[in-house]
């Protein structure tokens, strides 16, 4: 039997990883952490959090999260195993912690072993934690979710790019580009697009397929589908009109989307 490949070291999430390369950075640093990236916007919305709910963010980050959950009243609960995530995260709930309606905690731990206890949770969020998790750490952090998700509740996940793009869209969109004129801005390994620290750090890139396999192995159900940021496209008004009418529908949209979300409840 081969080795499993090791997990990525904590010290490779630095406070300057957060600061300048991890999902919402900009929005983070614009805002102090008062408002949330599209993608961070789109998917928590789709958890519905309400006032009394309890909720578990994976792999925090910087802290946004927790702070939007306490802010709409529910008891929200974070975990990181990067130091830089639990001081930034620790700095930012430490400035309205009194004003909160909801509870915000903080702790130090890895998404393979929750450090909470079973049956705990309504909601339990993993944005833009997946990529960073090679198979087997992904299915024991989901197996723990399981665990400490309560019967009802919900996961909800993020994860970027859909694996499919970068394989067999991008390819296509390369050489139509080249045609354009563009090519020079479309580089032959479409990971070049992600900022240096997360070409080294995602290691589990999904499709929408691998994301479903993976949740039902681990004992979900699930609803996996792909999206994509909206784009403000003006440059080609005949390849704007094909690219909205074509990317709606599938299989097109399989390849072509960017994002991958999914919600997931146990499975009985």
């Amino acid at each position: 039997m081969s080795e499993q490949p090791q997990p990525v070291p904590p010290d490779r999430y630095t406070e300057e990883y957060f600061l300048t390369a991890c999902e919402g950075y900009e929005d983070f640093l614009q805002s102090d952490g008062e408002n949330l990236s599209r993608r961070l916007k789109a998917a928590f919305a789709l958890a519905a959090v309400e006032p009394g709910m309890t909720v578990l963010d994976v792999a925090c980050g910087r802290g946004e999260i927790l702070l939007h959950c306490a802010r709409l009243g529910a008891n929200a609960y974070g975990f990181d195993y990067a130091h830089a995530a639990i001081r930034l995260t620790r700095a930012l709930l430490a400035r309205e912690q009194d004003r909160l309606p909801g509870v915000a905690a903080v702790v130090q731990a890895e998404a393979k072993r929750f450090p909470f206890p079973a049956g705990r949770f309504d909601r339990v969020l993993m944005f833009d934690i997946v990529e960073h998790l090679h198979p087997w750490e992904l299915h024991a952090s989901l197996q723990e979710v399981r665990r400490v998700m309560k019967d009802d509740g919900r996961l909800i996940i993020h994860t970027a790019p859909n694996i499919w793009y970068d394989r067999y869209a991008y390819p296509i969109v390369r050489r139509v580009r080249t045609l354009m004129g563009q090519g020079a801005a479309y580089p032959a390994n479409p990971r070049q697009f992600l900022v240096e620290h997360n070409q080294e750090v995602h290691v589990n890139e999904q499709s929408m397929l691998s994301l479903r396999r993976a949740l039902r192995r681990a004992g979900f159900n699930s609803h996996v589908w792909l999206d994509s940021p909206p784009q403000d496209r003006r440059e080609n008004i005949v390849l704007d009109t094909v690219r909205a009418a074509l990317f709606r529908w599938p299989p097109f949209r399989w390849f072509f989307e960017r994002e991958v979300f999914a919600i997931a409840e146990k499975r009985r």
